[in-house]
């Protein structure tokens, strides 16, 4: 019999209201109930949590953390400490992302990810294969030499990937891959995000028609918006079913072009925040290695020798606080972008993404200045300072 718990908050957002000195209940790592504290019956074992809980962040692009990066280190074990390395920043859920690489390695990462599952890594919801089929123009860090077009063996390994599972997105150009290919993917429960790519508008809207569901960092390594072409920009901004990746961090996008564009962005699909965080996150790293090539760190940029951006160097509450106090979004809305809406774009708002009873006891506990105090998932506490 499963022990039943109350994590207790001076205010709980459950992902669409507030709910003042209540406790979330969950038994079994799924969450049954909000209720007030002094409704809770007296064999429930009580925590103390903090000021704020709120719904686990789930982070769907993050390519390393805690020293490793999965390119470099593409096991289980190297999914393991990127999980743990986020679990710090109140990531509860996160797609580890593969930049492009050989088809080895990419075989490699697929494998570990299948036994990452199986093991029940704690935060590992499933992998992000951010190319090699993409376009040479909008290539931003990854290696040239390696982009390459989708061919039959990529189709299939992609196919047999998101079959094993729970959620897989890859990254891909519309100049290396073709509308039956994104159709095929989708068909199979594959979410395919439209990125480094110098597609058109009316490009894009094709391929968001064969099946494409998201935008990979959004303004970022993709043609922008102009008056007489609205490029991929425009194209996920005026596509109501597109959702889309956002750096937050102030230096991939200005925050006056994050808020023109969240202004832009009705919905049904939203705007959603990503870290595209590298191995530093969690340490003190100053450079590391991405195929063979130095990226070096300095005031919180992460660049090549010539300068290009190559990942970002924040976190998912970092994210949170300043498109919060930066751009003045509500909190509410701030703390949708990092858990609720992500959920919906890789569909499984049926199981987290929000804190409400049936779904998956996934927790971020805040302070006042939303700095993580502790972490939860699946019912069990992953980190507390």
């Amino acid at each position: 019999m499963t022990e039943t718990k109350a994590l207790i908050g001076q205010r709980i957002f459950d992902g669409t209201d507030w709910h003042e000195n209540a406790a979330v209940v969950f038994e079994g790592g799924k969450i049954t109930a909000i209720l007030p504290v002094e409704q809770l019956a007296r064999e429930i074992e009580k925590i103390e949590g903090g000021e704020i809980i709120a719904p686990g962040f789930i982070d769907l692009q993050v390519n390393g953390g805690g020293g490793v990066l999965l390119n470099e280190e593409p096991t289980v074990e190297g999914l393991i400490t990127i999980c743990a390395a986020h679990a710090k920043f109140g990531t509860t859920s996160l797609l580890p992302t593969l930049i492009t690489d050989t088809f080895e390695i990419t075989s490699r990462t697929v494998t570990a990810g299948i036994e990452a599952k199986r093991l029940g890594v704690p935060g590992f919801l499933g992998l992000h294969l951010e190319g090699p089929h993409l376009s040479i123009a909008r290539k931003g860090a990854h290696d040239p030499a390696l982009i390459r077009p989708m061919d039959d063996r990529d189709l299939e390994m992609i196919l047999s990937c998101g079959e094993a599972l729970d959620a897989l997105m890859v990254t891909i150009a519309p100049e290396s891959v073709s509308p039956e290919q994104v159709n095929t993917l989708a068909r199979a429960g594959i979410t395919v995000s439209l990125g480094h790519t110098e597609a058109s508008y009316d490009t894009a809207r094709l391929y968001a028609t064969a099946g494409a569901r998201t935008v990979t960092h959004l303004f970022n390594a993709m043609s922008p918006l102009g008056h007489r072409e609205p490029g991929m920009v425009g194209a996920a901004l005026d596509t109501r079913n597109l959702h889309a990746g956002l750096i937050a961090d102030g230096l991939h996008v200005h925050p006056a072009a994050m808020a023109a564009a969240l202004r832009a962005k009705n919905g049904p699909g939203r705007i959603f925040l990503v870290t595209d965080a590298m191995s530093p996150i969690g340490t003190d790293m100053t450079s590391f290695t991405l195929n063979g090539r130095e990226i070096l760190r300095q005031d919180g940029r992460l660049t090549l020798a010539d300068g290009t951006l190559a990942g970002a160097d924040i976190d998912m509450a970092s994210s949170v606080r300043l498109v919060h106090e930066t751009l003045g979004l509500p909190l509410e809305e701030a703390l949708r972008m990092a858990s609720t809406y992500p959920a919906e774009a890789v569909q499984i708002a049926e199981t987290k993404g929000s804190i409400r009873p049936g779904l998956d006891a996934d927790f971020v506990v805040l302070d006042a200045s939303l700095h993580t105090q502790n972490t939860w998932i699946g019912g069990v506490e992953v980190y507390r300072p």
